[in-house]
């Protein structure tokens, strides 16, 4: 009896340890949960044969529940819009790390995008409906509104009214229904459905593209060892689409090559957060 007893508590701690082991990344749900799923399966497989352990997608609800995750070290990975980075870090006191981010995301721009032959340009959207992806998102949002208030035009008073579809894909489909004038996100998911024809230019045009800022990044919590930090980042780093495997990760994740990035490269985003009201 004892010695079931013993095999039973061996296999049960044997069973918590490999639990304890598993590395869990999860992203903003800046689109569907199927193409977030699509995107990240060839990257988990990659990042379990790099880190030697068992690597789990973890999907989100929404953009705050990404944030909350990592703050609270529920997931060991995220991957973040600028925005969404500037939260996380203000959340958890300055403890957040942002390890890598595309070339794109160096420059990373908006559009806005309209069905209606009479919006031309930004001032044209006084007195029109407008959607934005999710209110956390960088690219959905934040600079987006960013510009607007650039250009003199408050999305609040200015505009008949405004939406938040929660996703940047969404934001194309309530577009091309009809259901607002306007919307305003991503640039890569918009090209992204321009390469697959899963958008009509003909009726849902580009009307106005923002100019470049910091956006998306690979983010951990600062309690990481340094060495899973270095061994992540040289992950990233190595991904080449002169490899079948590399190229088929970097394609999905939109991108030519991940690089190095840093804290600093959000301060500009951290001041228009501060400047649109959207970070007290």
């Amino acid at each position: 009896m004892l010695k079931i007893f013993a095999a039973v508590l061996l296999s049960l701690v044997a069973s918590f340890a490999s639990a304890q082991a598993v590395f869990r990344v999860t992203a903003i749900p800046d689109e569907s949960p199927t193409e977030l799923a699509r995107k990240a399966a060839p990257l988990v497989k990659y990042l379990e044969s790099k880190l030697g352990t068992r690597v789990e997608f973890t999907p989100v609800s929404d953009y705050a529940a990404s944030v909350e995750a990592l703050a609270n070290k529920q997931i060991d990975l995220a991957w973040f819009g600028g925005f969404t980075f500037v939260q996380a870090n203000i959340r958890s006191g300055g403890k957040m790390i942002p390890l890598v981010q595309r070339e794109e995301d160096e420059k990373f721009r908006s559009v806005f995008i309209t069905s209606d032959p009479t919006i031309k340009a930004l001032a044209d959207l006084k007195g029109h409906t407008l959607s934005f992806g999710s209110a956390s998102s960088t690219s959905g949002h934040l600079m987006p509104r960013k510009f607007l208030l650039d250009a003199k035009i408050n999305p609040d008073t200015d505009l008949k009214r405004v939406a938040f579809s929660g996703a940047h894909d969404a934001t194309i489909a309530a577009v091309a229904a009809g259901k607002v004038d306007a919307g305003a996100l991503n640039i890569s998911v918009w090209d992204k459905f321009v390469a697959d024809k899963k958008v009509d230019t003909s009726k849902v045009l580009v009307f106005y593209t923002t100019p470049a800022y910091f956006d998306y990044n690979w983010t951990v919590h600062a309690d990481m060892p340094a060495a899973m930090r270095e061994k992540l980042t040289r992950a990233f780093l190595d991904l080449n689409a002169s490899t079948p495997e590399g190229k088929a990760i970097l394609e999905l994740q939109r991108a030519t090559r991940f690089i190095p990035t840093k804290a600093d490269n959000y301060k500009g985003i951290e001041a228009a957060g501060r400047s649109a009201g959207l970070i007290k």
